[in-house]
């Protein structure tokens, strides 16, 4: 058997940690590019449409975390549907998580469900997404949201 060299595995090992760190710092940098050049023009988008139909809408961003776009019940301030993307802890790619949390009336409890964001989209390409295609995933899941809840026979 050959001379173990575990000084050598052992500075690997630090190496390979001080790798991982950077790419999270960097993912993390990714995903507040994603909020600010494609999320954030999405949102802004769609609150102007939605304005128009008597419905207000905001957006909340957590830095390096998440971005939530929030749609209120018609001609009300009670929220009805929240679409949530997040960045997984400790993420090394940006493979991103949505969240989708909403309810019939202003009076029921919300139905929250997790998935993944755009399902198929490659990570290196989250980046290069057109903010009209965040815009029509969202009203995609808010309008399948309400059509459902219209038509639930309880």
């Amino acid at each position: 058997m050959g001379k173990v060299d575990w000084k050598k595995d052992l500075a690997n090992h630090f190496e390979n940690i001080r790798v991982i760190e950077r790419c999270q710092i960097e993912i993390v940098g990714q995903f507040d590019q994603f909020c600010e050049f494609i999320a954030e023009p999405a949102f802004e988008a769609l609150t102007e449409e939605l304005s128009q139909y008597r419905i207000r809408s905001e957006q909340v961003k957590t830095k390096g975390k998440s971005i939530r776009f929030v749609i209120c019940f018609p001609g009300l301030k009670d929220e009805q549907f929240h679409y949530r993307v997040s960045l997984p802890k400790n993420a090394i790619e940006l493979r991103l998580k949505l969240q989708i949390k909403a309810r019939r009336t202003p009076k029921t409890e919300y139905q929250t469900t997790d998935e993944d964001f755009m399902p198929g989209l490659f990570p290196f390409k989250v980046l290069r997404m057109d903010k009209d295609e965040v815009v029509a995933d969202i009203v995609k899941h808010f309008t399948g949201f309400c059509y459902t809840a219209l038509t639930s026979p309880d």
